[in-house]
């Protein structure tokens, strides 16, 4: 543990970059891990309906064609094995349906822009009001939370619609960077605190990092959220 304590300070700005990008890729990859089940479900559900459906109208066929009762009941149990057959594949592409170019672009966008600018801002914040104390520390959270806080929502949100090559980068950050914002300044505030307060200076980049991690599964997952509409699954219609 003091070996890898003095290699960090030995390298501060390599292990603080490395540190922060790695974290905030590893969110990605939770969300999609969290979301992809939920989107396993939902067309899981979708499958289901549509399974019901078929064996409703499949019932109305053999009624019309007088067939016998036994051949009905064997008709229905082939569907029900054929319907529990597909739900199993679908669980099991859920679970390996990771998106690894999106958790590419969030790592890029990462490594790029939040990891140095993170490193640099938190610098030049304790340069401007050294040490401790709860005046300077309640500055450092003013300035962080006026200046920082909007310019990394804004990098996340057009820096992955620029590399995604949508028409117009700057929508997504017209739709939800003041729910963002919103919703980070009291979590932010508190983590920055104690930042600040308990964190030596040569190490609050990767601390950053750390307490990023579920501030960018919550992006991620608001942004793929807005982006994605599942249609509503409809119930059958029984006659």
């Amino acid at each position: 543990m003091n070996r890898a304590w003095a290699i960090f300070r030995s390298y501060p700005y390599m292990s603080n970059v490395v540190g922060y990008t790695t974290l905030f890729a590893s969110a990605d990859f939770i969300q999609q891990s969290m979301l992809g089940g939920a989107q396993g479900r939902n067309v899981q559900l979708s499958e289901e309906a549509s399974e019901q459906q078929a064996s409703v109208t499949h019932r109305e066929d053999i009624t019309v064609a007088g067939q016998s009762e036994k051949a009905h009941l064997k008709e229905s149990e082939s569907c029900k094995n054929t319907s529990g057959e597909k739900h199993s594949s679908v669980k099991e592409k859920s679970i390996h349906s990771i998106d690894w170019a999106q958790t590419a672009r969030v790592a890029l966008v990462g490594l790029c822009f939040h990891s140095n600018f993170n490193y640099h801002w938190l610098r030049a914040l304790e340069r401007m009001f050294p040490g401790g104390g709860t005046k300077r520390i309640s500055v450092k959270v003013f300035l962080d939370q006026l200046i920082a806080a909007p310019v990394t929502i804004s990098a996340f949100y057009i820096g992955l619609s620029t590399l995604e090559r949508q028409q117009d980068p700057f929508e997504d950050w017209k739709k939800k960077f003041w729910t963002s914002y919103k919703t980070g300044i009291v979590y932010w505030s508190t983590m920055q605190a104690v930042n600040f307060s308990l964190v030596p200076p040569v190490a609050r980049t990767v601390f950053v990092g750390g307490i990023s991690l579920g501030w960018t599964v919550f992006l991620c997952h608001f942004r793929q959220q807005s982006n994605e509409s599942v249609e509503p699954v409809e119930p059958p219609k029984i006659h």
